[in-house]
């Protein structure tokens, strides 16, 4: 308390002037403006299994659609079919009909438990070398650095006056850009319709509304995302950089900067040792800023791990380059762990890299049990499917003589290639019987109902029990389909109403 009365006591300090903001002044933007990267061509390992990768992805995408497979007079004679006419996917051997939609729940957990595991064990390595936007990205790249040259004639090009040259240029590499997305915007197209006949329509200018609303909106999608959003694409719109930190630990690979070797960073001076810069505490990154200008996003990796990263290993090429011309072993920047980086700056030896650890082994075993559960469900596929609907109006009719009558819609899915008969029987109310509508075939006192092949066939049925055998209320009804052919069974559930 004396304490505090005497410091009351005391005068208070002189304020601060207040800083002059001139009146016009224009408050600062929200948000920075964007800031066009022109990436380097970078030449090491990892562009060469980039550029790779680039051709064989690409070249399956164009290529795919025209693989043949021979199912028979009538039917699709293309490897990979999205065919919406007749509601069918057939991927080569297997045909897939709507109620498969299982397995693409299947694939879709496949792909994204894949995707897990793969950065678990080494980070953004999908975005950074398979991902369609960075396939994209870098052949465009590839076209500007053909046509414009490279980074650094980029710059001075779009820096310089607006000539003849530059729109020469420019013209070239938008017209090359527009070719590249319409080729993209076609070939996706082929998965959905038949390949040869579309590129005859195509090619008479007739590929109906519906496919030329489709080209166009892949051929605008491409050329922007490709050609102008870029990074902004796997910066800001791609949701998986936000989700990647809760899937990465101290054992997961990511591009690393070895900053207890490479810190302090200083210009390599003229005549300076590498004795000489060790004592002055200087380390062997020369600030040359070699890895910043071949990164696809503009970022330095040498500032720690970023959400910007797609670890696609550009900067590492740059690194290796430049250590290998001063004189210096590689590895300055280089695949690495959290915990091998931990284990070097004390020990400077590296830690052995943990491929086997829990959530690689949880990830692995989800794939084995739904990629098993998929490959199962292929091999015992039934080749039909039965379906029963109930009327609901009215939800039954009391005859004259006191029974009960409902009403059902039996539909037949026939994925053979020839037509079938079925016995149709019922088991539930006491005495019950069941009548086809439409003049079906009989069996004895049962219906036989026909299926044409590889369609979905739809009878009306009515199923009919005597006066006081159906308890009130529902009744467990089953009707059964015994395939004349062979024997086999299939059996639909339903209910039977009764007053």
């Amino acid at each position: 308390m004396q304490n505090l009365a005497r410091s009351s006591s005391l005068p208070p300090p002189p304020s601060a002037p207040a800083p002059s903001t001139p009146a016009s002044s224009a408050p600062a933007p929200f948000y920075a403006p964007h800031q066009k990267i022109y990436p380097k061509a970078a030449r090491g390992r990892f562009r060469r299994i980039k550029s790779a990768l680039m051709v064989g992805l690409l070249a399956l995408f164009m290529l795919l659609p025209w693989l043949r497979w021979d199912r028979g007079v009538g039917l699709p004679n293309q490897a990979i079919l999205f065919d919406l006419d007749s509601q069918r996917f057939y991927l080569f051997a297997l045909e897939l009909w709507p109620q498969h939609i299982y397995y693409l729940t299947g694939a879709m957990i496949l792909a994204a438990v894949g995707l897990f595991l793969a950065t678990a064990l080494a980070g953004r390595v999908w975005c950074g070398y398979t991902c369609p936007q960075t396939v994209w990205t870098d052949l465009y790249v590839k076209v500007e650095e053909w046509i414009e040259g490279d980074r650094g004639a980029r710059i001075r090009l779009d820096n310089g006056p607006r000539n003849a040259g530059w729109l020469a240029k420019k013209a070239a590499k938008h017209a090359v850009w527009l070719l590249i997305a319409l080729a993209t915007g076609a070939s996706a197209l082929f998965y959905f319709v038949d390949a040869p006949g579309y590129v005859a329509d195509l090619l008479r200018f007739q590929p109906g509304p519906v496919a030329t609303g489709w080209i166009l909106f892949m051929t605008a999608s491409t050329y922007a995302m490709a050609g102008f959003m870029r990074e902004q694409m796997c910066v800001y719109v791609c949701p998986w950089p936000r989700i990647q930190a809760a899937l990465l630990d101290d054992e997961s690979l990511t591009v690393t900067y070895q900053d207890w070797r490479g810190d302090g960073r200083a210009p390599l001076r003229k005549e300076q040792s590498w004795a000489e810069r060790s004592a002055e505490g200087l380390g062997d990154c020369i600030d040359c800023r070699a890895c910043v200008q071949v990164c696809p996003t503009g970022i330095d990796i040498r500032d720690g791990l970023q959400m910007d990263c797609i670890s696609c290993g550009l900067c590492i090429d740059a690194c290796d380059d430049v250590m290998g011309r001063i004189g210096r072993p590689g590895g300055l920047i280089r695949y690495d762990t959290q915990a091998a980086q931990e284990a070097k700056a004390v020990a400077r030896k590296p830690e052995p890299y943990r491929l086997v650890r829990p959530r690689t082994i949880i990830y692995s075993l989800v794939m084995l049990v739904v990629g098993g559960m998929m490959t199962l469900g292929v091999l015992l596929e039934p080749t039909v499917d039965v379906s029963v609907l109930r009327d609901r109006a009215p939800l039954y009719v009391t005859l004259s003589d006191g029974a009960v009558q409902n009403s059902y819609t039996v539909k037949i899915s026939n994925m053979t290639r020839a037509p079938q008969s079925y016995r149709l029987t019922v088991s539930g109310p006491r005495g019950a019987t069941v009548t086809a509508v439409g003049g079906a075939a009989s069996d004895g006192a049962a219906p036989v109902l026909g299926a044409e092949p590889d369609t979905v066939q739809t009878h009306r049925v009515h199923v009919r029990a005597p006066a006081g055998a159906a308890a009130a209320g529902s009744t467990p009804l089953t009707l059964t389909l015994t395939r004349l052919s062979d024997g086999v069974v299939h059996q639909a559930e339903t209910v039977f109403l009764a007053p």
